[in-house]
């Protein structure tokens, strides 16, 4: 790398190698021609080169030539360079770096990617990792882990051993121990936000389980927080993806319920493929519905109502409490994405089915 590189490209660079452990990537692993003697000694320096080595580089050889002074960038406390560099950059040095970006990226990403342990403790207070089943296949939806309160910080870390489990896809979940009641009736509700609409419909019906599962790590720690302040014992939260957990981690005919409202509607063409409410995802959740059990979907997108109407019309296992939308329930609170879809002009459509 030449001393007259831009800085994003230098900082693209570092940040490839600090998560590089010692022993894993060493200089010989780098091409050596035009390699800046900043970013070369930054890996002698990650992998512990000897002092006496036979090319020894040091960190704080930056070569100033040529360049302005200007304030310094610090990375793990030991990289800098110089934050004013010439801004001409040739289309061949360009397609040079986007080489050597690759080679880092691969070699870091090969190496440095931890194995992780399937029997291994959840961390407490985090519910968010790396799903420990691995599977190709199209899903629904994006993790999303966005910015927490401090509020929900503490919320996890004080009640998410207690309240919460990772979906593994490997630890069948027995909801009579896990809510402590005898044949207890749980609601499955698939993708929850925020949680405050969860929360009030459980206050409502104590006497009915709630098991909501979402991959938003801010909404898992709202809920906890409503948990707490309104003494819910009713409700238990799981984190990952929940065909998983309907496939791998509940029996048949286990769940009372399953309330599904507004999806992620995959508005785009080559994106209706990752729509929840498909055939076999229909399938699937029959079967882990007892005789009498409801289906409440709901959305604002007319298309995807359309969609969930045929797809849940067409299973033999349910039968449509109404002629084709039904009436909006009073019980069911108004949630953030409703809020939003009615500000915009959309109709909201429910659906209520129950299992034959």
């Amino acid at each position: 790398m030449h001393e007259r590189t831009p800085l994003f490209i230098q900082t693209l660079l570092v940040f490839s190698l600090a998560a590089t452990p010692r022993g894993v990537l060493t200089v010989d692993d780098l091409p050596t021609s035009g390699v800046d003697s900043a970013f070369v000694g930054l890996v002698d320096q990650r992998t512990g080169a000897a002092a006496g080595a036979s090319t020894p580089r040091s960190y704080h050889e930056v070569p100033s030539a040529r360049t302005t002074p200007g304030p310094r960038w610090w990375a793990t406390g030991a990289f800098w360079t110089t934050a004013r560099t010439p801004p001409t950059l040739s289309r061949r040095r360009l397609c040079g770096f986007r080489r050597l970006v690759g080679i880092v990226t691969s070699q870091t990403t090969s190496l440095v990617t931890p194995a992780v342990d399937a029997d291994a403790a959840p961390r407490p207070g985090s519910p968010v990792s790396p799903e420990l089943h691995s599977e190709r296949r199209i899903r629904s939806y994006h993790p999303r882990k966005g910015r927490m309160s401090t509020a929900q910080h503490h919320a996890l870390a004080r009640s998410w051993d207690e309240w919460g489990v990772r979906i593994d896809g490997k630890r069948p979940i027995d909801l009579d121990a896990w809510f402590g009641r005898t044949d207890a009736e749980v609601v499955l509700e698939i993708g929850f936000g925020m949680g405050d609409a969860t929360a009030t419909m459980a206050a409502a019906e104590p006497e009915r389980c709630v098991l909501a599962a979402d991959v938003h790590t801010p909404g898992h720690g709202n809920l906890l927080r409503r948990i707490e302040s309104d003494g819910l014992d009713n409700v238990r939260l799981a984190e990952g993806d929940a065909v998983v957990l309907l496939r791998d981690q509940l029996a048949p005919e286990s769940l009372a319920g399953l309330r599904i409202f507004f999806p992620d509607p995959w508005p785009k063409a080559r994106h209706h493929k990752r729509r929840l409410i498909q055939p076999e995802f229909v399938e699937l959740a029959a079967s882990r519905l007892r005789a009498g059990a409801t289906v409440h979907c709901a959305t604002d997108w007319e298309p995807y109502a359309e969609q969930m109407l045929e797809v849940l019309t067409a299973s033999p296992e349910l039968t449509n409490l109404h002629a084709d939308y039904a009436p909006r329930p009073d019980w069911r609170p108004v949630t953030k994405f409703e809020r939003q879809g009615l500000d915009k002009g959309h109709v909201v459509h429910d659906l209520l089915f129950r299992r034959r």
